[in-house]
């Protein structure tokens, strides 16, 4: 389940990246500190002002050590050891988050240290160990009851009093949304044509206009104003004398299939060839707040230029095969050598390359961009080298396995631009690859995603970054100003959200009709278990629930967590077909006692055969599809990388149970199905309620127009092998595309598909998240969903590859879905955070109930 692995995740992370229980954490009070070793950092505090607090337990001086930041994410000095004594352990060990604040009284005359409150978030059954923990450590807590507690400066306590912090907190975010709604008129601009043989769509040359804008303007950053010569954060009331630079980049949301790589290549292809002048005339917040006082209004200043419009012409198809992988890959022969100094760094799946390649192949005239793919083994080390092409390719892994590197180019060089494509993927800001594609240098940055929410707002923070958009780039920040605001129904943690998505990103939806594409119809197919399937699903179903009772109660559910998965995996799947049941279900299922299994290494690894069939299991420290899994004596699942990193803290224990761990405790899963496994799966009977309704359907559609071409997603690969042969049986000629073939294979499989009438494939056998990103299915005009996927974002990039640009028919969505079984409860949490997703772009919206909680487990089993 991604929720319960995404919320154990969070349980992990250092101090840096929070923790789900921050969510439910309340203020208990705060302690008085000295921040000291100013002497010996950059970074400087000039009157009261937010402070980020950061866990830094590889610090080679204290293990405890707790270092300050500014806004500016520039290091000021360390809390002083007595006090981070007392709060590391408590930081590590989840009970506490904690947040600093230097009050305005603080004394001038001492440089090498300064006062700072910090204050204590715990959640609400912690307060009294927490209270205890810090009254042994000899620290004063001030809380509620305390007279001095008045003296707070936090802003969860001064927004409670009249006229205090929260109001004009959200004062200052009304202004900028005022400032943010001045500009929202985007005027179209027409690419190079020098180099954009393609005609764009209105919509696509409005998005140039608003990137290139974004790229060019010299104003303030949000947040920023002039006072008298010194620069203010009007948040954070951090001062300096140095004027902060723009925000050179922001979140590229258009909805899928709207056509967002060819507007990317079109604002590359300015870099040699176009010419933009931005607006003189934008304001900042310190000219909207003279406005409100003069009751004037400003001109808009200078207009934007483009060039002329341009003409369709044809261009010549280059050959892009396995051999241009770490060479020079030309979009067609005689290219052009480089003439500026802008190259663009784009990273993305190793899926996607097709994708931005084939884009290049139509769109752009030949030898005008050079590019480079810097992905696989012969790929170069050579900085000079690499900033002679316009477009360098690169994968999100490759950038992860490169971040340890010294010599590494890619972090030598100063990019133009960094593009992060389908940047969802970096939603854990304390990945690997999230860490590494921050880490670059770039003076522009762009988040490109269909799905910038796929969880619930905490998946914007890694956003915010890599964006380096201050001070929200600081975790608390972020977590103090937006995420315990909305997380706790406060109405103005939505606004504040609304306010910042609307400032840096730019979203479109095709409901809005702007591209004219054909309807697209969603159906849900409610479909009755036999008689066998109810018996076993009810009866597996009543054991779950005796079972994630009896953890709900005993406060062990994350402990648990790989027995919960294994639970609700199994009742999936009877609702999609029995066949994929092991034989030995009952030796596995459930296991309510995690002991049971820590000394059965046999057992430990059957449960990760059971997991891994099913793609919605995430390695909970990367949040990706485990790669080399292995399974912990305490029953958890991680890449083995992951977990080996995590082992070499200085106290190695399991992220998830925090069990002492050594690399003994860890046990390889079985290697994957081979030729002869496919054999003896695809010879299992799979019929099933699910696929006699899935072949009904397809005849039906095969009646009316013979050569329609369907989609058949499942989140299974065994189903997927599984509906082979009764589909063939049945006289349709398939193809399956699935997570365990290369990009080559898969680049095979589609092109195969596209092949027209009665002589090609009508029906591809998909895995969900393996078709998601970067592919193009518009051949098919039908899509079947086996299951329901717990993220409606994946379901909606894999309806997308099929509905998006270059689809001449209408098309029909079905969902199976059965009744009166969990399939029908992911539905109610698909729409809780489909919800969030459509308010954090919109104006207004509800109040808002907290993300992912207890709460929905129960919902799913009907508790």
């Amino acid at each position: 389940m991604e929720e319960l692995a995404s919320s154990v995740d969070e349980l992990w992370e250092d101090q840096e990246s929070s923790s789900q229980s921050s969510f439910d954490t309340y203020l208990l009070g705060f302690v008085i500190a000295n921040i000291v070793g100013l002497q010996y950092y950059r970074g400087k505090i000039s009157g009261r002002e937010m402070v980020g607090l950061v866990r830094e337990p590889l610090n080679p001086y204290d293990g405890n050590a707790l270092k300050v930041l500014n806004t500016r994410t520039l290091q000021v000095g360390h809390i002083e050891r007595s006090v981070a004594a007392v709060l590391s352990p408590l930081i590590d060990s989840h009970l506490i988050v904690v947040e600093g604040i230097v009050p305005n009284s603080r004394s001038a005359s001492n440089r090498y240290k300064i006062p700072c409150q910090i204050h204590i978030f715990a959640r609400l059954e912690a307060f009294n160990s927490v209270k205890s923990a810090i009254s042994r450590g000899g620290l004063e807590l001030i809380s509620h009851s305390d007279v001095s507690f008045t003296l707070s400066e936090a802003a969860v306590v001064k927004g409670n009093r009249a006229g205090g912090e929260s109001q004009s907190l959200d004062k200052v975010f009304k202004l900028v949304e005022k400032n943010v709604s001045k500009k929202a008129a985007m005027e179209p601009i027409e690419p190079p044509n020098e180099v954009i043989i393609s005609q764009l769509l209105l919509h696509q040359k409005e998005g140039l206009g608003w990137l290139l804008h974004k790229e060019n303007s010299n104003e303030l950053p949000l947040f920023w104003e002039e006072k008298g010569g010194e620069f203010v954060n009007v948040l954070t009331n951090y001062q300096t004398d140095k004027r902060p630079e723009p925000l050179r980049g922001g979140i590229f949301a258009d909805d899928m299939g709207l056509g967002k790589t060819l507007t990317l290549l079109s604002l590359i292809a300015f870099d040699k060839f176009g010419s933009f002048v931005p607006n003189s005339g934008d304001a900042g917040i310190e000219e909207i707040v003279e406005e409100d006082v003069k009751k004037g209004k400003r001109g808009r200043g200078a207009s934007k230029k483009g060039t002329r419009p341009l003409k369709k012409r044809n261009t010549k198809e280059a050959e892009f095969g396995s051999k241009a992988k770490g060479k020079s890959v030309s979009v067609a022969d005689g290219c052009v050598s480089f003439s500026g100094r802008r190259t663009t760094l784009v990273v993305c799946p190793p899926s996607v390359f097709s994708s931005w390649i084939t884009q290049l192949e139509e769109h752009t005239s030949p030898g005008k961009l050079k590019v480079y793919m810097y992905y696989g083994g012969e790929r170069t080390k050579e900085v000079e080298e690499l900033k002679k092409y316009d477009i360098i390719l690169t994968t999100y892994s490759t950038l992860a396995t490169e971040e340890s590197w010294f010599d590494s180019p890619m972090k030598k060089i100063e990019w133009w631009r960094v593009i992060l494509d389908e940047a969802h993927v970096i939603k854990n800001a304390n990945a690997q690859q999230s860490k590494a594609v921050t880490n670059l240098k770039a003076t522009c940055r762009w988040v490109v995603t269909g799905t910038p929410i796929q969880n619930g707002s905490s998946d914007l923070f890694s956003l915010m970054a890599f964006l380096r958009f201050e001070p929200f780039s600081i975790k608390s920040y972020w977590r103090s100003l937006v995420q315990r605001p909305l997380a706790q129904g406060n109405k103005n943690g939505l606004s504040r959200l609304q306010v910042l998505m609307a400032s840096i990103s730019l979203r479109r939806i095709k409901g809005n009709n702007l591209v004219g594409l054909p309807p697209k119809t969603l159906q849900t197919c409610y479909v009755e278990l036999s008689v066998e399937e109810r018996e076993l699903y009810d009866q597996i179903e009543g054991k779950a629930k005796n079972v994630i009772e009896e953890f709900i109660a005993n406060d062990s559910l994350v402990r648990n967590y790989s027995t919960v998965l294994g639970m609700l995996l199994r009742l999936r799947q009877i609702c999609t077909s029995l066949a994929l049941l092991p034989l030995d279900l009952r030796a596995l299922f459930p296991s309510s006692n995690v002991e049971d299994v820590s000394n059965n290494p046999e057992l430990l690894k059957k449960m990760v055969v059971m997991l891994q069939d099913g793609e919605d299991f995430d390695c909970p420290i990367c949040i990706s599809l485990p790669v080399d899994v292995v399974i912990t004596r305490c029953a958890h699942i991680f890449c083995r990388s992951c977990i080996l990193k995590t082992l070499q803290r200085t106290k190695p224990c399991c992220p998830l149970c925090r069990q002492p761990l050594s690399q003994s405790d860890l046990f390889s899963a079985p290697p994957k199905s081979s030729e002869a496994d496919h054999t003896e799966i695809s010879s299992r009977n799979p019929t099933s309620s699910k696929v006699s309704a899935l072949l009904s359907l397809l005849r039906e559609s095969r009646d009316q127009k013979p050569a329609t071409k369907s989609v058949v997603f499942s989140q299974f690969r065994t189903m997927l092998l599984l509906l082979e042969k009764p589909l063939t049986d049945a006289g349709f000629k398939i193809l399956r595309l699935d997570g365990s073939m290369n990009a080559k294979k898969r680049a095979q499989v589609i092109e195969e598909f596209q092949v027209p009438g009665l002589d090609g494939p009508t029906v591809l056998l998909a895995s969900l998240k393996a078709s998601g990103a970067g592919i193009n299915l518009t051949a098919a005009s039908r899509v079947y969903l086996i299951e329901p996927w717990w993220n409606p974002a994946v379901e909606e990039q894999a309806m997308d590859r099929v509905h998006r640009i270059g689809q001449k028919e209408d098309v029909k969505i079905v969902r199976l879905i059965a009744r009166n079984s969990i399939e029908e409860r992911v539905l109610e949490l698909q729409e809780r955070k489909k919800k969030l997703a459509t308010e954090a772009f919109g104006r207004k919206g509800p109040k808002h109930r907290k993300e992912v909680t207890i709460d929905d487990l129960r919902t799913l089993m009907s508790l």
